[in-house]
């Protein structure tokens, strides 16, 4: 018997746990295989809470205690948000969750899912069961490669899962362009949005986790996607790197067009998504007492990243926004808006204070650069905190805001605040703001929001279509209407008639706007890449504002200070791919200039 039974059992003590799950198992029924695709949602990232923190805003909207190594040429650099971490999507700590490892490990994971569903006789449960698995996966796979590329270029656009010992020195493994690779990605997105509600709690399935569904995969994600993705993919840059364009694609743009007017439509016709009014904003941005921002009924935030763990925003969000003399954390980052990106809000009139070289003051607005911060519209005093707001409860000595040349916040503090502004658009800095709030507070990155979408859309049309004037052929609103539909909820008025009478002015209105409205929501990067801005004289200098405090609490002697200069050039175009990977097969080259 002893003979018969050690072998035995020293055979089952070397197999892996998982070898005695049978695919049955994990993907005969809906709950198992849903198991599998909540893999996938893990591996979304969080954009400020990798590491214990990581800049996610490459471009030209903030600045650290120093410059950070992008703003050198660094591009190699910012390995806590872009990659260097192994894979684990059974841990709660999203500091661990990096851009590169998890999208591949994702998009493998989506290609499994959609080859299970489809194996004759594994897979049982109703059609709206297996929609939502197919709708989720082909999201998913869509996702997690647009995730890749937006930073990197294009890809070879893989729909199976791979086996080991494949040969990679095939058509299949090819690199392709951003815009071939977009193309890829809007049809996974649209098939997707073909299988799956708009929203799960208006479903069969969804009962089970009913009130719980906000961000589970629908309809509206993946619309939104699809528009987001023929729309990069129809922007001058990746449409000079596929054809030698400098320009829109008015075909791609109409594309888009047409996936943000049907998801437009549908937030107009079912009300699960609608904008926030002006007082309510910020729910899209954080919230007390452990609540989550964004969050419906009517929600104007459609996806935004997955909550692990309720106290990383203090050692996060937190510990990079607010001054380190709150004594809210330990070393913080004090990331902080440049003054060239503030000059981008409006006065109260709607009008740009510069024209749109950034230098001009645009004498019809009645801005007046030695009294800046006096009748600037809501967004400015909302989202940017300036010298002598009252940002905290928690140091009599420092209840307001000490941002003049020399003062406390600007030179006594380590780190000190380098540009003379705070942002509070994800750090509330207020009155309200307690050691006990903070511990509650719960403050997250949107990845897609409405107000994004009708941006977009009004971006996609007027590209499309040629005119401030035109519209797509299945929504109601122009391009005008709907940039107005985003100032309006900023109390500003209606877009002037001189901004909207030819396809110039009014981009350039949209490019302002884009810059206000999505502040620190990592979109300025991508922007002015896809536009084949990046290297824009307009947009490389990032600058600190210098003044002294008047005896009218005013600010006098103002100057504008260069910090430091970003570095132009068309090979900022995509980021450096790893070495390592470069030199798999000679189909996945390096990309240009790295």
């Amino acid at each position: 018997m002893l003979i018969l039974v050690i072998p035995s059992c020293e055979d089952y003590l070397d197999k892996a746990p998982e070898a005695s799950i049978s695919d049955k198992d994990a993907y005969g029924n809906f709950d198992s295989f849903q198991g599998a695709v909540e893999e996938m949602y893990n591996c979304v990232m969080d954009p400020d809470k990798g590491g214990a923190w990581n800049n996610y805003s490459f471009a030209d909207e903030n600045l650290g205690p120093n410059p950070y190594p992008f703003d050198q040429g660094n591009y190699w650099s910012n390995s806590t948000y872009f990659y260097g971490h192994s894979v684990n999507t059974t841990g709660l700590n999203p500091r661990n969750n990096r851009v590169w490892e998890y999208a591949w490990y994702a998009i493998r994971k989506a290609n499994i899912c959609l080859a299970k569903l489809d194996e004759e006789g594994l897979f049982q449960g109703t059609d709206e069961e297996y929609n939502l698995l197919k709708g989720q996966s082909l999201f998913f796979r869509g996702f997690f490669y647009f995730e890749i590329c937006r930073y990197w270029g294009g890809m070879p656009y893989i729909k199976r899962a791979l086996s080991p010992t494949e040969n990679l020195f095939t058509d299949e493994f090819t690199r392709l362009s951003f815009q071939e690779t977009a193309k890829l990605m809007a049809a996974d997105f649209k098939a997707a949005a073909a299988l799956l509600p708009d929203h799960w709690d208006n479903c069969v399935t969804g009962q089970a986790t009913l009130g719980q569904n906000d961000q589970r995969i629908n309809k509206f994600f993946a619309l939104g996607y699809e528009g987001k993705a023929l729309l990069y993919a129809g922007s001058p840059m990746p449409n000079e790197e596929a054809t030698g364009t400098n320009g829109f694609d008015a075909d791609l743009c109409k594309q888009a067009a047409e996936a943000f007017g049907e998801l437009l439509n549908l937030a107009d016709q079912t009300g699960i998504y609608k904008m926030k009014s002006f007082d309510e904003r910020t729910d899209n941005f954080w919230g007390w007492n452990y609540e989550r921002p964004g969050k419906g009924p009517q929600a104007e935030c459609i996806m935004m990243p997955t909550i692990y763990d309720r106290g990383r925003v203090r050692w996060s969000t937190i510990g990079a926004k607010v001054p380190s003399s709150f004594g809210l954390n330990s070393g913080s980052a004090a990331d902080v808006p440049t003054q060239n990106i503030v000059k981008n809000y409006t006065m109260a009139n709607g009008l740009p204070c510069y024209e749109p070289d950034g230098v001009t003051v645009n004498a019809a607005s009645g801005f007046d650069p030695n009294d800046p911060w006096t009748n600037r519209e809501p967004r400015f005093y909302a989202d940017i905190v300036i010298d002598g707001d009252r940002i905290s409860s928690i140091k009599a000595s420092e209840y307001y805001a000490q941002l003049s040349t020399g003062a406390y916040h600007r030179a006594d503090i380590i780190p000190a605040c380098a540009t003379g502004y705070y942002c509070r658009k994800f750090a509330p800095m207020s009155k309200a703001l307690t050691t006990s709030l903070v511990n509650k507070l719960q403050t997250y990155v949107p990845y897609l929001r409405l107000s994004d979408v009708y941006l977009m859309y009004s971006e996609s049309v007027l590209e499309g279509y040629g005119t401030a004037q035109s519209k797509s052929t299945n929504y109601s609103m122009t391009a005008e209407q709907a940039l107005n539909v985003v100032r309006n909820r900023a109390e500003i008025p209606d877009i002037a008639s001189i901004y909207t009478a030819d396809k110039e002015s009014f981009f350039e209105e949209i490019v302002r706007e884009r810059a206000v409205e999505l502040l620190y929501e990592g979109a300025r990067f991508c922007d002015l890449r896809r536009w084949n801005r990046n290297s824009d004289k307009r947009y490389l200098d990032k600058t600190a504002i210098d003044f002294d405090r008047g005896s009218d609490g005013k600010p006098t002697n103002i100057s504008e200070r260069v910090i430091i200069t970003r570095p132009a050039g068309s090979k900022y175009n995509w980021l450096p791919i790893q070495v390592k990977y470069t030199q798999q097969y000679k189909g996945f080259p390096q990309n240009p200039g790295w």
